[in-house]
């Protein structure tokens, strides 16, 4: 039997991509809906509601899945402080899944990464740089890939936001111990690059990943909502489907 998806942005690149994939994955998109739709209509008779929408429509719809008790799986990115904090919330009551990004590579490479930052700390003389590339219409930067990747680099090395240097213009000075540089380019029609760089004295380590079709971010997305149908409630990852997370 179908898992029936109520989608999110469905007239968006992923919606589409989405919904193309569904039938393959066992799912069915029954209720799409997109700006100017009203989601109630459909939440009572969906299993698990799918956002790729924009950053607004994301707590209101995460309120709404909380009070009909329906899981979730949640791809849209650029959330401030308090509406992640509210998002997050409902995730006390059903099962969600909130990832940057649903590439079964891009979650390897944050797993990777974190083994990586374990040997290259900040005793290790590497210096950590995050590179990432989009097309032209994305919206936000960092991308929500980069963010997660920042973030772990920053645990890594007991640091805060306020070490990240967003890119370098100017007379800034040399490179500060504790500073990890991020950089977003933009340009074409490109899906999604990312690059870890630790760069140190005679050798540079550089973690890649390139998507070049929507396709695997739609099937990783589908691939999570049915696996968190059956969760506790809680806020999962992307790295909780893959089963990366008990390694």
């Amino acid at each position: 039997m179908s898992l029936k998806i109520l989608l999110s942005g469905a007239k968006g690149r992923m919606g589409v991509a989405i919904a193309s994939l569904s039938g393959e994955h066992g799912c069915e998109i029954t209720h799409p809906i997109d700006i100017g739709d009203d989601p109630a209509q459909g939440i009572t008779d969906c299993d698990c509601v799918i956002d790729f929408s924009l950053r607004d429509a994301t707590r209101p719809l995460a309120e709404l899945a909380g009070k009909h008790a329906k899981p979730m799986v949640i791809g849209t990115t650029g959330h401030d402080q308090e509406d992640r904090n509210a998002i997050e919330q409902t995730a006390s009551t059903i099962p969600m899944v909130w990832a940057g990004n649903f590439s079964t590579g891009v979650n390897l490479l944050f797993f990777l990464t974190q083994q990586a930052s374990r040997v290259l700390d900040a005793e290790s003389g590497f210096d950590p740089e995050v590179i990432e590339m989009h097309h032209r219409h994305k919206k936000d930067a960092p991308s929500g890939t980069a963010e997660r990747l920042l973030e772990i680099l920053r645990e890594s090395r007991s640091l805060t936001g306020e070490d990240v240097s967003h890119g370098r213009s100017g007379m800034v000075g040399e490179r500060k111990p504790t500073e990890i540089g991020s950089h977003a380019l933009r340009g074409g029609d490109v899906v999604g690059e990312h690059t870890v760089m630790f760069a140190g004295v005679g050798e540079r380590i550089e973690l890649t990943h390139r998507a070049t079709d929507r396709a695997i971010f739609a099937a990783g997305s589908l691939r999570a909502a049915k696996w968190v149908v059956d969760q506790a409630p809680g806020l999962y990852s992307m790295q909780d489907v893959l089963g990366l997370s008990a390694w």
